[in-house]
């Protein structure tokens, strides 16, 4: 997926023209390809910077693409980008982009002499690629413990099926008589210091160098439309709430013909009414009452697998957490499970019968369940140590 052009360079979205070719300058000497010789990370970075300057220091562009994002400028954007942002453009379009950084995108003089000017800066291209599409799966703990396949119904632009997507109902294009095929049109200006040439996006055709003869009255001459369909997310075990999954060339269809986006899965966890979750185990709070932590006991407790037999040995103590291995959620990446952690607690009834009161009033007269007597045992216990120490 495409960074978006601002955070390229660093710039909020109200940046000026001033503040955008200042951080322009500042990345692009710093990845220039002559400070960085046969650093394929820095050229690449290099190329994504002038992509994003030539877009944003044109008014125009910047407009398309505030309101459409990439699509708006697909064609003339891409050209500067390469490799595997999809365009034609080699290293020399790369350098004439830099060029413009200090002459305000007009050109002339040693390139126009010695036959620069000839070469186009970008290239029409067939189609606008699509737009990426964001959607939110809402999954339980059960699901994200093994994993899930899951069936989506998807509102998004397909290809409009009278024209297959070409936006023609003939499908018959011609070369636009403006820009004469290239996307682009020049404006030649003759100075006193010599012959400046200004290079924009064709306003005909918006960049794409073709121009359709009859348009397809189902989607307007756009080949795309709004329509449904379906999608199968494979979720593997162990994601957590924010992460992703990116399904190349599931977004909406391209404009005439182009690349479809992606489809970008947002993952959000529904908190589980039973249990909580620490990376790969999961939590579960128990009340047990003070007869069975002292005697201990065998108790049924709800896992994700299902109910499971834990025994609670004698004197248990309040917060202690009793581990049940295996019980808890599928790893992302390797095999094997975390476990099911049970944190037990004393139950304390609001309301008891006159029979359980007596017999809890009798219980307090036992100095053997007193927390008082042993606190009393344990400090004269300390003071004799302390006599043997000191005498």
């Amino acid at each position: 997926m495409k960074k978006e052009y601002y955070e390229v360079l660093g710039v909020p979205r109200a940046a000026t023209k001033d503040e955008i070719k200042k951080a322009y300058r500042k990345l692009a000497l710093q990845f220039h390809p002559d400070k960085n010789p046969d650093n394929k990370d820095a050229e690449e970075h290099f190329k994504e910077v002038n992509e994003a300057y030539e877009v944003l220091s044109n008014d125009d562009k910047r407009r398309r693409y505030d309101q459409f994002g990439h699509a708006g400028v697909g064609s003339s954007a891409a050209s500067g980008g390469g490799g595997q942002h999809g365009g034609g453009a080699d290293i020399n379009d790369i350098f004439s982009a830099f060029n413009d950084m200090f002459t305000g995108g007009r050109r002339g003089g040693f390139e126009e002499a010695f036959g620069g000017g000839g070469q186009r800066r970008g290239r029409a291209q067939a189609g606008i690629s699509g737009t990426d599409l964001k959607i939110r799966l809402k999954l339980t703990l059960e699901e994200i413990a093994k994993g899930v396949e899951k069936t989506l119904k998807i509102k998004k632009q397909v290809a409009c099926k009278e024209c297959n997507g070409s936006g023609s109902k003939s499908g018959a294009t011609e070369s636009c008589q403006t820009c004469h095929g290239s996307g682009e049109v020049r404006q030649v200006s003759k100075t006193m210091f010599g012959q400046f040439v200004n290079i924009a996006t064709c306003p005909t055709c918006g960049g794409e160098g073709r121009i359709i003869k009859d348009r397809c009255p189902a989607c307007y001459g756009e080949g795309i439309k709004l329509g449904e369909v379906t999608v199968k997310v494979t979720v593997p075990s162990g994601v957590e709430n924010g992460n992703y999954l990116t399904l190349r060339g599931q977004g909406n269809a391209g404009p005439r013909g182009g690349a479809a986006g992606d489809l970008i899965v947002v993952l959000e966890e529904i908190p589980h009414e039973l249990f909580s979750r620490n990376g790969n185990d999961v939590i579960y709070a128990l009340a047990v009452s003070f007869p069975d932590l002292v005697l201990g006991t065998k108790v049924d407790v709800p896992t994700l697998d299902g109910a499971v037999k834990l025994t609670i040995p004698p004197a248990t103590q309040p917060e202690t957490m009793l581990r049940i291995p295996g019980h808890g959620i599928g790893h992302l990446k390797g095999s094997g499970k975390g476990d099911q952690y049970v944190k037990v607690n004393v139950y304390v009834p609001k309301d008891i019968s006159h029979q359980d009161r007596e017999l809890l009033k009798e219980m307090q007269k036992s100095s053997g369940i007193s927390p008082s007597a042993h606190n009393d045992k344990d400090a004269k216990g300390f003071f004799e140590k302390a006599r043997g120490i000191f005498s």
